[in-house]
């Protein structure tokens, strides 16, 4: 499930990942104000505020876990003790819109402990 903040309220989600944020603030949240434009993040109809930062909600999936989870597993198979260098410069190629990137470097760390 995720948790998260919309306009300050704590929201959770517990759909598909995959859905892209501007659906489940129009069609979950019922916040019409963000629209539809091109869907393909040109226009900037959709765009939002995340953590003081605009972006483009069509484009923006509710969660990237996969490719971050995937990357993940090939850097611990290549390194299973990485130090905190080695997890940034092994996930610098994955890009992460919810900027929780403090987060996945705990978790690849507690990964990397219960392994070993």
């Amino acid at each position: 499930m995720i948790q998260l903040k919309v306009n300050g309220v704590p929201q959770s989600f517990d759909g598909d990942p995959e859905m892209p944020l501007l659906w489940y603030l129009r069609d979950i949240l019922g916040l019409t104000g963000t629209k539809f434009g091109c869907g393909i993040a040109l226009c900037g109809a959709c765009t939002v505020h995340k953590n003081g930062e605009a972006l483009r909600a069509c484009i923006t999936p509710m969660s990237c876990q996969s490719g971050q989870i995937m990357q993940a597993i090939a850097l611990l198979k290549e390194k299973p003790k990485p130090t905190d260098q080695d997890i940034d410069d092994g996930m610098a190629a994955n890009i992460c819109r919810c900027g929780t990137y403090q987060r996945i470097r705990a978790a690849i760390k507690a990964a990397a402990e219960e392994s070993a």
